[in-house]
């Protein structure tokens, strides 16, 4: 499950399904983390979801974590 893999990678987040079917989402942390964890949303995934597509964007560095914890957004 996503919540369980961000978790376990010590990263921080949220995550939301749209009324598209899609994801979106938020990852912070270590370089190497969120690079794990970008293979495990391509070709992984949560149980219950079919994978098309991933497309990550507006990726940059910061100097520390603007979120704590992960959340499912509503």
């Amino acid at each position: 499950m996503f919540s369980d893999s961000v978790t376990l990678l010590g990263l921080s987040g949220w995550v939301k399904n749209t009324r598209q079917g899609t994801v979106i989402g938020q990852i912070q942390g270590p370089q190497d983390k969120v690079n794990d964890m970008k293979i495990w949303l391509k070709t992984v995934g949560s149980p219950s979801s079919r994978i098309d597509r991933a497309v990550f964007s507006n990726e940059r560095d910061i100097s520390k974590l603007e979120i704590h914890g992960f959340s499912t957004r509503y």
